[in-house]
């Protein structure tokens, strides 16, 4: 297979008939050696936490198809550690959608002043341009639109979606006791189709997740959630 992307946590390699192959890595992002689902550089390596990430994702990725949200997912293999997915063209360079249900990361670190840790949100949406030498740096709507790399009518759809995927995604872990405090998500369109898909992974390496207060580190939750 030939690879087309060599990224901090998944290696793309390109299949026939506009699929591509996700080979899932034990790297996350972090800091100093700390988890950080919001970090742009690659903090620690966790043995196994590919075939968790994966684990997740595929399971997630089914139960949106089933509510008819689009999707870049075709298959898993959870022994291969890797996913077979629709190619898919990024926005620009790259984006990254946060949905926060609640008040932690880099949101107190910029705007600590105004809200305390935890503090419930109501889903607030923010997009972050894929830029390591800017520090993936927060991007507007209407910055989006002048430079081109979003029309205002994707900007909104994208908006739409992630709120409903991410309501999703949230009950199924309240399910379990689990509670979403926030969520990393891609999109792009669909290759043949033009079609605004989600793309990359859900799984515990993009989303903070807490139980009873307490913070959940990625490969506990999927042992928490699926079991």
């Amino acid at each position: 297979m030939e690879l087309i992307y060599k990224g901090k946590t998944k290696d793309v390699y390109k299949l026939s008939d506009n699929q591509v192959l996700l080979k899932f890595k034990d790297d996350v992002t972090g800091v100093n050696g700390v988890f950080d689902p919001g970090a742009n550089t690659v903090g620690l390596t966790i043995d196994g936490v590919g075939r968790s990430g994966l684990k997740m994702t595929s399971y997630f990725f089914e139960k949106l198809e089933k509510t008819g949200i689009p999707t870049h997912y075709i298959s898993s293999d959870i022994d291969e550690v890797s996913m077979t997915v629709k190619q898919a063209k990024a926005f620009g360079k790259g984006l990254e959608v946060i949905c926060r249900y609640r008040a932690v990361g880099s949101f107190i670190r910029r705007y600590g002043a105004y809200c305390e840790e935890g503090m419930p949100l109501d889903k607030f949406v923010e997009v972050t341009i894929k830029d390591d030498e800017r520090g993936d740096p927060t991007i507007s709507k209407d910055a989006l639109v002048m430079l081109q790399v979003l029309s205002d009518e994707d900007y909104e759809k994208i908006k739409t979606l992630t709120k409903e995927i991410c309501d999703v995604v949230k009950a199924e872990l309240a399910q379990k006791d689990l509670e979403l405090y926030d969520i990393k998500l891609e999109f792009g369109k669909d290759k043949e189709t033009d079609e605004i898909i989600l793309i990359d992974e859900i799984s515990g390496g993009n989303m903070r997740v807490y139980q009873a207060g307490n913070y959940i580190t990625p490969m506990e939750l999927e042992k928490a959630f699926l079991g």
